[in-house]
């Protein structure tokens, strides 16, 4: 063996020691990149998570918009904040009113009536009747049918539909009445809530 031979065949000798050296070398953090993929994915699905949920949080809010049909931005002047309970039995009364007093109100920039009604019984068929007043005591009125149980019923009367009424400036009062002869049954509930006049 020549000393070429000799020179080579030590060379191969070292750097197999020196790649066997590094390859034994352990690495400092194995397990990094795994913590990396699993704390991100676990944030995409909190946040997923939080998107998704914020449609049912304030689905109160959105339904309190004409049945979460937002389709146009409105002024409304809420006339009602609470929630409105008639608890009608016409032994011996004939008829059952709820009235909100206007206190001399200009309506005539306003265009409708917006309100939500639910009855408390899916048996009973009742009519209610909403009834707006004016200090010139004009009266006129309108009725409203088909009022569900189970889930509110967003309602909106355009005031020109109140015939009767030709003087908007003065109003005196906006009234829900429940009437024996437009109720199938002699007792019940009727809720009314979010009365409001819309621009």
């Amino acid at each position: 063996m020549d000393k070429k031979d000799l020179y080579e065949h030590l060379a191969n000798i070292y750097l197999d020691a020196s790649a066997k050296r590094k390859s034994k070398k352990p690495r400092k953090h194995p397990d990094f990149f795994k913590h990396l993929f699993f704390a991100s994915l676990g944030v995409i699905i909190l946040l997923t998570g939080l998107l998704f949920s914020i449609p049912f949080r304030y689905k109160h809010i959105i339904s309190s918009f004409d049945n979460a049909k937002l389709t146009r931005a409105e002024f409304a002047l809420v006339l009602q904040p609470r929630i409105i309970k008639i608890n009608f039995d016409f032994q011996p009364a004939k008829e059952e009113i709820y009235s909100i007093d206007l206190n001399n109100l200009d309506l005539s920039k306003f265009k409708e009536l917006g309100f939500s009604v639910r009855k408390a019984r899916f048996e009973d068929n009742i009519t209610l009747i909403v009834e707006v007043s004016s200090t010139t005591n004009q009266r006129s009125k309108v009725y409203l049918n088909e009022i569900p149980s189970f889930k509110w019923m967003s309602a909106r009367i355009r005031l020109k539909d109140f015939k009767q009424i030709s003087d908007w400036s003065k109003a005196k009062a906006i009234s829900f009445i429940v009437e024996e002869g437009n109720s199938n049954t002699k007792d019940g509930i009727v809720y009314i809530d979010e009365v409001r006049l819309i621009k």
